[in-house]
C-alpha cells in the first residue's frame, strides 16, 4: 500500500551547477506551474518536478521524475578509481594471450605486409628493429592502445602514452639485447631437443624457446610454407616431458594466430575455397576422424567436404591426436563466429549454400562434445537460419526456377533446412504465399503431366511439408492449401469417378482408390475424402463382399493401405 505523496522542485541556476530542492508540495499542478515560472523568468537554466512516494514498510520515498525542462546535464568526468592501472605495467605482459591479440590488431597491416605473427614479432630481433626504424607504426599502435584505455577508465590520455611508450622501449632492448648476445640457440647447430632439454627449468625458457622457434622461421615465406616448417619442428620436439611442453606451447601460440588471419587461413586451405568451402576444410581439418566416419556413412559428403592435404593434414592428425587443444578450441569458435556473421557461405549459389550449411551442421554436431557444445552449435545455426529467411536470399534462392511447383518445392526444402522456431515460421509464410497464390493453383490445373500425375507430385509436396518440422498450425495451412488444389484437380478430372466405373478386377480398383484415400497418390484434402468415400461405398457392394470373400487373399495387401486411410484399426 502507498504512503503518502508530495512533489519536490529542484533548479539548476548554471549548466554546470547540481540540482538544488527549491520547494516541497503536495500539489502536483502547483510544482508544475512554479517550475515553469521559474525556467520563463530565467530564475534558472533547468527545472525539474518528481513525485515522492513513501513507502510505509521501508520509510523511504521512491522517487519519479515528472517534469524535466531546460537545458541538459553537462557530461561528468569519470573519477579515477585509485586502483585503476594501465593493462599492462611490465614488458612480461606484453607476451599474455590477450595482448597479443591487441597487438595483432594494432599493428594488422605492418604485420601483414611482413608475413608475421604477434609471437615473432616479441620474439625476433630482426623484426623488432625493422618495426622501431619503420617511423610512426609504434607512435600509432600506442595510441591506437591509450586513447580507448584512457576513455574507458579515466587515467589521462598523456600519461598512459608515456607509459607504453616506455614499456614498449623496454620490450624492444630486452629482444635487441637478446639477439646481441645470442640468447636464442641457432637450430642450424644444435637441435630443437637438446635445446629444449637444456632450457628445462631455466627462468627465461618461454621466452628463449619462442624465439628458437620464431628464429626458424626467418625466410620462410607464405602460410602454407610457414606450417609447414611449425610441423617440422614439432616433428623434432622432445618425445615427452616438460621439454616436449615447451616446444609444443610455443608452436601452438604462432599457430593461433598463424590462422587466425584470413588470409593465412585461406593460403594454407586453398585460395579457390569459398566462405562455406573453408569453415568445413577447418571442420575436417580440426576434427579428420568425425568427418571420416561421416563420409563412410554418406559417401555423398565427399563431394562437399574439401580435402586437406599438405601441411593442413599434418596439422589435422595433431589436433585429431589431442595436441594443440587451444588452437582447436580456437578454430572452433572461429567456424561458429563465422556462422553467426554476414558473410553468405556461397555467395553465387544458394541452393549451394543449403548444402554446404547442411554439411557443417552434420559435422559440428558430430563433434559436439569434443570442441563445442551442442547448445552452441545449435545457436549458431539457429542465427545463421535467420539469413536463410531474408527476402533477397529466398528470392536468389528460387530464381533459377521455371516453374511454381518448382518454387515450391525448393522453398520445402528451405523449411526443412532452417532451425529456430521463429525461422520455421518465416520460412513457412515463403512457402504458404506461394501454394496459396492464384499462380500455382493455375500452373497445377493447366496444360502438363496427366492429372493422376500431378497429384502424385502434389502428394509428395504435402509430404514433404510434413516432414519438414513446422508448426502445426503452417503444417496444417500449407497441407490444406496444397490438398485444395489437389481436390480442384482430380474434381475436374474426375478420378476417382473413373476408377470406380473401370472394368477392371475389384481389389485392384479398391487398391488404388485406397492410395489415393491414404495420400500416396493424391494430397490429404477433398480428392483423399472423395476417394475414401468412394472406397467404403465399393465396401458395402454385395458384389465386392462376394468377389473378396472368394478370395481372402486380395484382403491383405489392402488391409495396410485401409489403416493409411482410416479405415481400419
Amino acid at each position: 500500500m502507498a504512503g503518502p505523496v508530495h512533489y519536490e522542485l529542484y533548479i539548476r541556476k548554471t549548466a554546470p551547477s547540481p540540482w538544488t530542492l527549491m520547494q516541497a508540495t503536495e500539489n502536483r499542478q502547483q510544482a508544475i506551474e512554479a517550475a515553469e515560472e521559474i525556467l520563463r523568468d530565467k530564475h534558472a537554466v533547468a527545472v525539474r518536478v518528481t513525485k515522492e512516494t513513501l513507502d510505509p514498510d521501508t520509510m523511504e520515498f521512491n522517487s519519479v521524475t515528472v517534469l524535466t525542462r531546460g537545458a541538459p546535464e553537462a557530461p561528468r568526468k569519470r573519477v579515477v578509481d585509485q586502483a585503476d592501472r594501465p593493462n599492462c605495467m611490465t614488458p612480461a605482459d606484453l607476451y599474455t594471450p590477450h595482448a597479443r591479440d591487441l597487438l595483432g590488431r594494432v599493428l594488422e597491416d605492418w604485420l601483414m605486409r611482413n608475413g608475421v605473427t604477434p609471437f615473432e614479432l616479441l620474439h625476433r630481433p630482426d623484426l623488432v628493429e625493422r618495426l622501431e626504424a619503420s617511423g610512426v607504426e609504434v607512435q600509432h599502435a600506442i595510441q591506437k592502445i591509450a586513447i580507448p584505455e584512457s576513455q574507458a577508465t579515466g587515467q589521462p590520455v598523456h600519461e598512459l602514452i608515456r607509459h607504453y611508450q616506455r614499456l614498449v622501449e623496454q620490450a624492444m632492448e630486452r629482444v635487441m639485447t637478446a639477439g646481441r648476445k645470442g640468447t636464442f640457440p641457432d637450430l642450424a647447430n644444435r637441435s630443437l631437443a637438446d635445446v629444449a632439454h637444456r632450457l628445462a627449468g631455466t627462468a627465461d625458457r618461454a621466452f628463449v624457446m619462442g624465439g628458437v622457434i620464431a628464429g626458424a622461421l626467418v625466410g620462410v615465406r607464405g602460410a602454407r610454407g610457414r606450417l609447414d616448417r611449425l610441423m617440422d619442428l614439432a616433428d623434432r620436439a622432445p618425445m615427452e616431458g616438460a621439454p616436449r611442453a615447451l616446444v609444443m606451447v610455443g608452436i601452438e601460440q604462432i599457430l593461433v594466430e598463424l590462422l587466425a588471419a584470413r588470409t593465412g587461413l585461406a593460403e594454407i586451405l586453398g585460395p579457390a575455397l569459398d566462405q562455406g568451402g573453408s569453415l568445413a576444410a577447418v571442420v575436417r581439418m580440426v576434427a579428420p576422424r568425425e568427418i571420416d566416419a561421416l563420409i563412410a556413412h554418406d559417401p555423398r559428403m565427399a563431394l562437399l567436404m574439401p580435402a586437406v592435404d599438405g601441411a593442413a593434414a599434418r596439422l589435422g592428425q595433431r589436433l585429431d591426436a589431442g595436441e594443440y587443444p587451444i588452437l582447436a578450441a580456437s578454430l572452433a569458435r572461429m567456424v561458429l563466429r563465422e556462422l553467426q556473421g554476414p558473410r553468405r557461405l556461397r555467395p553465387a549459389d544458394a541452393p549451394g549454400e543449403i548444402d554446404i550449411l547442411r554439411t557443417l551442421a552434420m559435422s559440428l554436431t558430430a563433434t559436439a562434445g569434443r570442441l563445442l557444445t551442442l547448445e552452441e552449435v545449435q545457436n549458431a545455426f539457429i542465427e545463421r537460419s535467420k539469413s536463410l529467411v531474408t527476402a533477397d536470399f529466398v528470392q536468389s534462392y528460387v530464381v533459377s526456377c521455371e516453374t511454381v511447383l518448382c518454387e515450391a518445392e525448393q522453398l520445402t526444402r528451405l523449411c526443412e533446412n532452417v532451425t529456430g522456431a521463429a525461422n520455421k515460421r518465416s520460412a513457412a509464410r515463403w512457402l504458404a504465399a506461394c501454394v496459396t497464390s492464384l499462380r500455382f493453383e493455375s500452373e497445377m490445373r493447366g496444360a502438363g503431366p496427366t492429372a493422376a500425375r500431378k497429384l502424385q507430385i502434389l502428394a509428395q509436396l504435402q509430404r514433404s511439408v510434413r516432414a519438414a518440422a513446422l508448426s502445426d498450425h503452417d503444417t496444417e495451412q500449407i497441407g490444406g492449401a496444397i490438398g485444395v488444389v489437389g481436390g480442384t484437380i482430380e474434381a475436374e478430372a474426375k478420378l476417382t469417378t473413373q476408377l470406380a466405373r473401370a472394368p477392371a478386377p475389384i481389389p485392384q480398383k479398391l487398391s488404388a482408390l485406397l492410395r489415393l484415400a491414404a495420400g500416396e497418390t493424391a494430397p490429404f484434402g477433398p480428392a483423399a475424402d472423395r476417394a475414401k468415400a468412394e472406397a467404403i461405398r465399393m465396401f458395402r457392394a454385395p458384389e465386392a463382399r462376394a468377389s473378396l470373400s472368394a478370395s481372402p487373399e486380395t484382403l491383405v495387401p489392402l488391409k495396410t493401405l485401409m489403416r493409411a486411410a482410416g479405415l481400419a484399426a
